[in-house]
């Protein structure tokens, strides 16, 4: 059973930066690929980013490509969503997810989440 914890959300300017950190459960974290969704107001929860096991490969919605890094340390069990350059349409609650081991986009393939952190923009 894993457990995730978000952290690192809050109010931010666009153009300004934040660092997410989502902590997990140790027992099975490192079997684990790990994604970042987000879900804004009225709208489905997206896939964001998502990174192997082993942290070799990473993926990226189009939207965020270039501003957004997806990185893991399995030593201290924790995954972290760096967002630079944000912009008031990333607002959203953002959530971690342990997910399989095949690449998935699908909030249905992740078996584990958090309860997630907010993220605000303002203009």
């Amino acid at each position: 059973q894993v457990q995730l914890v978000e952290s690192g959300g809050g109010l931010v300017q666009a153009g300004g930066s934040l660092r997410l950190s989502c902590a997990a459960s140790g027992r099975t974290f490192r079997n684990s690929a790990m994604g970042w969704f987000r879900q804004a107001p009225g709208k489905e929860r997206e896939f964001v980013a998502r990174i192997t096991t082993s942290g070799t490969n990473t993926y990226y919605t189009d939207s965020v490509k270039g501003r957004f890094t997806i990185s893991r340390d399995n030593a201290k069990n924790t995954v972290y969503l760096q967002m630079n350059s944000l912009k008031p349409e990333d607002t959203a609650v953002y959530y971690c997810a342990a997910g399989p081991p095949y690449y998935s986009r699908s909030s249905t393939d992740y078996a584990y989440w958090g309860q997630g952190t907010q993220v605000t923009v303002s203009s």
